[in-house]
């Protein structure tokens, strides 16, 4: 069975997917004349604009939800992953995908904005909801839905509670059977209150989190100032083949880079529209740049502020695809949020783990609310007619019940599983946006035109001439 597993999982992530996400990002880039560089400010001042309605949850509100999605074990057990299979280079290219990812999450948060509609007197949208309407493919769009149910409620879940499990037995000696038990009710008490409480519970949790993580890797580096330049040296030098140590691991370090940085930061993946579209705004863009915002602020503040705690101290292995380690600073220690927490522990020996375990604790947490909402999302557009109550019941269930395995269950398997997750709904997600693109490139010209002319842009389906988008007609 694990044989399998691997097997699948190769396939999935062949070295066309890594191509499918660089390629993509790339065409977003320029298509949108790299928009990730020119609206930097707006997506600022638009991530605090507008406000929740009876239908819809507020800008702030669905960048917290997104965040959530997309803040989690990737940040801290993902990029000791990157670091140990492709050493620091791999650092380089998490940034890499997620500065182009940036204009693909623009891309996809649009769509899932032009696209949405009404269900149960709240917003729905999401990869699922566009691919139908935009592209008038009905049965790839029923196979997104499954495959997104499936990954996020069933795959998913697993990585984010394994981390929690892993580091709460590390920093506190407490069984990963009991730290399930506690999560799984915890989870529980949150998604059965509906899309309403995730939100809030996210737009509480997701800035407290985010923040004390950060000023945790501010402090580490002030006390390695001096070592800055030299950090950021290793890691492009590392990236380009300049440095001799990892000269013979180029490949891995794009792929695994690549591979990482899109668990972490999610561009691309489908997962972001449906948070995107659950969104009251008066523009289709306003929430695609407040997504693209979003990419940023988990790959090029809180990933790279894992990275660099862990390369200051020194507290990681680099394993060699021949055999052995090309560096093992840690002997007998697994790649995962250990070296966060032993990198933590080298300037505060009683703070790394339980700091790190704590941070984990939330991070993943709230990840697996906002998959539990992606999931409920999809099931609801395979039922459009809301009769089969019983589903949403039996989904929460089946969250809960791979919350709690995923405690129990190796972290190798996990991870395995997790990224045959995000790697189909890539596969799948991409292809659609490449082909579904001018709609969301339309509506980006309709709100520089309208910015231009010292408007607060209002949308207009008909004007600018997008069918299906019945929420934005008149």
């Amino acid at each position: 069975m694990e044989q399998l597993i691997n097997t699948v999982n190769n396939i999935v992530w062949s070295n066309a997917l890594i191509v499918l996400c660089l390629g993509a990002g790339i065409y977003f880039s320029f298509a949108t004349r790299f928009l990730q560089v020119r609206y930097f400010r707006e997506m600022i001042r638009l991530l605090f604009k507008g406000n929740a309605s009876k239908k819809g949850i507020s800008s702030f509100q669905a960048f917290a939800l997104a965040i959530s999605g997309r803040v989690g074990t990737g940040n801290i057990a993902g990029v000791a992953t990157a670091i140990a299979m492709g050493g620091p280079g791999a650092v380089f290219w998490m940034w890499t995908i997620a500065f182009l990812g940036s204009a693909s999450a623009f891309i996809e948060a649009t769509l899932g904005q032009l696209y949405k509609e009404v269900k149960d007197g709240q917003y729905r949208g999401g990869p699922a909801f566009y691919i139908e309407k935009g592209l008038g493919v009905k049965w790839y769009a029923v196979l997104f839905a499954i495959v997104t149910v499936f990954s996020t409620a069933l795959f998913l879940p697993g990585v984010q509670s394994n981390s929690i499990a892993k580091g709460m037995s590390t920093a506190f000696d407490i069984p990963m059977i009991y730290t399930g038990i506690a999560l799984t009710l915890l989870l529980g008490l949150v998604i059965f209150g509906g899309v309403k409480r995730i939100s809030k519970v996210a737009e509480v949790v997701v800035p407290f989190m985010a923040a004390a993580y950060i000023l945790m890797a501010i402090v580490i580096i002030a006390l390695n100032i001096a070592e800055v330049p030299a950090m950021f040296a290793l890691i492009f030098k590392s990236a380009f083949n300049l440095e001799p140590a990892f000269g013979g691991i180029i490949g891995m370090a794009i792929a695994w880079g690549v591979k990482r940085g899109i668990y972490s930061n999610e561009a691309g993946q489908g997962t972001a529209p449906h948070a995107a579209a659950a969104a009251e705004v008066s523009h289709p863009v306003k929430q695609g740049l407040v997504q693209s915002f979003s990419v940023y602020v988990d790959t090029l503040f809180i990933c790279t502020a894992t990275a660099l705690m862990i390369l200051f101290t020194g507290q990681y292995n680099v394993k060699n695809p021949s055999g052995g380690f090309i560096v093992e600073n840690l002997p007998e220690i697994k790649d995962g949020p250990e070296y966060t927490q032993y990198a933590i522990a080298h300037h505060f020996p009683y703070l790394g783990a339980g700091f790190v375990a704590l941070a984990l604790l939330f991070f993943a947490f709230t990840t697996i609310m906002a998959y539990y909402y992606m999931a409920e999302t999809n099931l609801s557009y395979l039922d459009k007619q809301g009769r089969h109550k019983w589903a949403i019941w039996g989904l929460r269930f089946l969250i809960l019940g791979a919350t709690f395995y995923g405690t129990i269950k190796t972290a190798e398997a996990a991870w395995t599983l997790g990224d045959i997750g995000v790697g189909l709904m890539a596969w799948l997600n991409l292809i659609a946006i490449l082909l579904l693109h001018k709609p969301a490139l339309r509506a980006l010209k309709d709100y520089r035109t309208q910015r231009k002319a010292g408007k607060d842009p209002v949308f207009n389906a008909d004007e600018v001439g997008i069918k299906n988008t019945d929420m934005w007609k008149n």
